[in-house]
């Protein structure tokens, strides 16, 4: 049976939000304005998700996609709107958030930068030789040939991963902004390296290096991060350059620092010429021993990293610390390393976040401080997703 829906708005998850005999309805792929004939796919309590069948009226919200794969991938949710739209969306759905989880009622700026041909990694699985993405919450491969997202050079690499003869398994491909390519490979078949006409400078097959390096070299404003192939670093390097220049703007000067999830010491060393001392903690051995290199790849000395759970290494750090620089998974702060930061009592805390709702559950857990700048980033162009940088100040200290 099909309903006719008119979509409202667009909920959390980028969903066309509608009403079906007032119970509401998620639609996948819809767009404030649309109405269309759905079926229902699935149905909870109060709850239903419907599939478009066909569309009665279009939205005037609409464009063309700029990727023809949009629609099935799963991916860039909101390639179906104008770039601006998706930046007034990302904006209201922070707020909201936010009021509706830490009652903070706040107008916050979403910074900017390059919107396609921004992501400096991708991965991809590989079923029966055909490589693509997931379609979203299943393990439905959808083919592609290109990825309007990432950079260049990747898609240009797309061009030679059949030739690898990978049957099954998954690829993870990352480049810098010199063209440099480093490729990790996941799978149980004995594959094939073909001639590529491109700067390859390293293939690791199941954590062991094949040919080349196992990292390759990032610059962000100036600095050199080498980065391993199971080492996190962010994918838009111009949002990321962006997010470097506030850090440095609103960070407590001659400072001990703590950079938590300190990663390959991304944030860390870019703010550490003007601290006393920077500490990075991280889970990642390959990570921490990316973050020594980096060190010294920056001429940069006032750094120490420990390799660890943070509720089990951090008593190896004597000094008093002043400031904790955070980043955490989606998932956010775990119970124990919040216990860890409030005993810390640092001065000023900034967290990044990339999941609005755990960062607002935090914000609520730091009770001892109070926020006194937050601003969305557009890491994700053309996802549901939006990352956050907050900087909150110890309440004992205010006047």
């Amino acid at each position: 049976m099909e309903y006719e829906v008119v979509i409202e708005r667009l909920n959390d998850q980028a969903f066309g939000v509608g009403y079906i005999n007032s119970k509401v309805v998620f639609v996948e792929n819809a767009m404030p304005g649309d109405i269309v004939k759905v079926e229902i796919i699935k149905e909870r309590k109060n709850i239903l998700e419907g599939k478009i069948k066909r569309f009665i009226k279009y939205s005037s919200l609409r464009v063309d996609s700029m990727c023809k794969y949009a629609s099935r991938c799963g991916g860039c949710k909101l390639a179906i709107l104008d770039y601006l739209e998706t930046i007034k969306y990302k904006k209201e759905k922070l707020e909201h958030i936010l009021k509706k989880f830490g009652n903070l009622d706040l107008d916050i700026p979403i910074v900017t930068s390059n919107n396609i041909e921004y992501r400096n990694k991708i991965s991809l699985h590989i079923k029966d030789y055909k490589i693509g993405y997931y379609q979203a919450s299943t393990n439905e491969l959808v083919e592609i040939t290109k990825c309007n997202i990432a950079m260049p050079v990747i898609n240009e690499f797309l061009k030679y991963l059949k030739d690898f003869k990978i049957k099954d398994g998954s690829v993870s491909i990352r480049c810098n902004d010199t063209n440099e390519l480093l490729i990790y490979v996941k799978t149980k078949d004995n594959i094939v390296i073909p001639e590529i006409p491109l700067n390859v400078v390293g293939i690791v097959l199941n954590d062991k290096i094949l040919r080349g390096n196992y990292y390759i070299t990032e610059i962000v404003n100036g600095y050199k991060y080498n980065v391993s192939y199971n080492s996190f670093f962010q994918v838009n390097l111009g949002v990321c350059a962006k997010m470097f220049d506030l850090l440095d703007k609103y960070i407590l000067k001659d400072s001990n620092v703590l950079d938590l999830y300190c990663g390959v010491g991304t944030l860390g060393l870019s703010v550490a010429k003007n601290e006393k001392m920077v500490y990075g903690i991280e889970i990642v051995s390959n990570a921490i021993k990316n973050a020594w290199d980096n060190a010294k790849l920056n001429n940069i000395s006032n750094v120490k990293y420990y390799c660890g759970d943070v509720s089990k290494v951090i008593s190896r750090i004597e000094n008093k610390i002043d400031v904790i620089i955070t980043d955490p998974p989606r998932s956010g702060l775990d119970k124990k390393t919040i216990e860890v930061m409030m005993k810390l009592e640092p001065k000023e805390i900034i967290y990044i976040s990339c999941d609005p709702i755990t960062l607002a559950r935090d914000l609520k857990l730091l009770d001892g401080y109070s926020l006194k700048y937050i601003t969305g980033l557009d890491m994700f162009s053309y996802t549901n997703h939006v990352e956050c940088v907050s900087v909150l100040y110890r309440k004992s200290l205010e006047k």
